[in-house]
């Protein structure tokens, strides 16, 4: 289906720190779901420093290109914040003070006991015209401006502050202005396909989804041991859009099969939390090679206490005997890196921990410590349950972090195979070099 009359915004991140490595702009990625939801397209971000000049001509060229504008950040008080001051002559709007702002900021800062620094005072400044947003999080208030060439929205830099104005406030006037279709979006999230090899499954949907009204379009992102489908679609109406992805999405899982692990966008972690959950399971792990990236992951998960119990890094040889009554003779006749140690390992964990489920992981990330036998890549993987346990052996490539991440991928898509009863690795695998050992 032809659209039209699609908004178009341009949003344009203000700040020097986001011109180096050490900063990064999330604020537009927050935005740009946010924009899409309710029908705009987001055809251009751009990062500019704390600089005038520049700044004004980013403003001036967004402008002529778009028909929203979202700016964020250099809403500060000091005299590198000039986002207020260029937006204002670029719009060839009077910058005036809001008395009811600068008590606000001064109430801010008594509260904290401090006496409100004169700079602060510039905070108050707002163009002819805006609405202002109150910013409960800090100093800075926002400013919704229609009375300009084009409606634009100034927010602070800091996430924490941008975030809840937006939705409280912005989200609105937005919806107010917007002349597109929402869009929909899902993101399948798969692990144990290679690109090509999703892509080849999928094709036959492709043509289905490009002749449908609406349609559904589709971009796939390969990353460490995973594979995302972002799934989209656009409709006059959100129910409607809602519905086509929701048949998208039971027709990718029903061709990906066992490989799909979220169809809702969860991460690897949280699944897993989500089926120990169910089962009513508590969970341990002893890694080695991984260095806690598997205990780590899990604990990101708000609320893992309830299945979580421990993790114990046994990288040396005598950690695994002494803390995981791993045998010493098993490791001088198997060797530290394989299936009866990891095995050793989960079982020795979980009888520690006394909780249902044991995962042991020991392997050689690299750069040095490989052989003939036993190459830079190579991981033993065991998980213990209480009916069942597995081992699986997996050869991957990359950098020392790149292997540490696939491994602790790859352990958690095992947890997550096993509670559900499936084999412990997809059978399409073609990624990596898999010998799989069934106890």
């Amino acid at each position: 289906m032809k659209r039209s009359s699609i908004s178009k915004a341009v949003i344009v991140a203000v700040g020097s720190e986001l011109l180096t490595p050490n900063r990064t702009d999330t604020n537009s990625l927050f935005i740009t779901d946010e924009l899409n939801a309710i029908g705009i397209d987001v055809v251009s971000k751009i990062i500019v420093g704390d600089n005038r000049k520049e700044l004004s001509s980013v403003i001036g060229e967004a402008l002529a290109r778009a028909d929203i504008l979202v700016v964020t950040g250099g809403l500060g008080p000091t005299d590198d914040d000039v986002t207020r001051e260029v937006v204002a002559d670029v719009l060839g709007l009077t910058l005036r003070e809001r008395p009811e702002i600068t008590k606000h900021i001064q109430k801010k800062f008594s509260a904290r006991g401090l006496i409100t620094p004169a700079i602060n005072r510039r905070q108050a400044m707002v163009p002819d015209g805006a609405k202002v947003i109150q910013n409960p999080n800090g100093t800075a208030p926002g400013l919704w401006i229609k009375d300009g060439k084009k409606p634009t929205l100034l927010l602070p830099g800091p996430p924490r502050e941008l975030k809840p104005m937006f939705i409280q406030f912005a989200r609105e006037e937005l919806c107010a202005v917007s002349a597109g279709e929402p869009l929909v979006s899902r993101i399948v999230r798969v692990t144990g396909l290679t690109e090509s090899h999703t892509e080849e499954i999928l094709r036959p949907l492709y043509l289905e989804w490009e002749q449908g009204n609406p349609s559904v379009t589709v971009t796939i992102l390969a990353s460490l041991g995973q594979i995302e489908l972002h799934l989209s679609a656009r409709a006059s109406q959100r129910s409607v859009a809602v519905e086509v992805i929701d048949e998208a999405v039971k027709k990718v899982a029903s061709l990906l099969g066992n490989d799909v692990y979220s169809t809702d966008g969860l991460k690897l972690e949280a699944v897993v939390g989500e089926l120990l959950v169910r089962r009513g399971f508590r969970i341990a792990v002893a890694e080695s090679c991984t260095g806690g990236l598997i205990s780590s992951r899990l604990t990101d998960v708000p609320g893992s206490s309830r299945y979580v119990d421990q993790g114990i890094v046994s990288y040396s040889n005598e950690a695994k005997t002494s803390l995981l009554d791993v045998p010493e003779v098993l490791i001088e006749n198997e060797g530290a890196v394989s299936s009866p140690v990891a095995l050793a390992m989960a079982q020795g964990i979980r009888i520690r921990a006394g909780v249902h489920v044991g995962v042991g992981v020991t392997g050689i990330a690299g750069p040095d410590g490989g052989s003939d036998e036993k190459p830079v890549g190579t991981v033993a993987f065991a998980v213990v349950l209480p009916d069942r346990s597995e081992t699986r052996m997996a050869q991957f490539v990359g950098e020392r972090v790149l292997v540490k991440s696939q491994a602790s991928q790859a352990a958690l898509d095992m947890v997550r195979r096993l509670l559900l009863g499936l084999p412990s690795v997809s059978e399409n695998n073609s990624e990596f070099s898999f010998i799989d050992q069934t106890n």
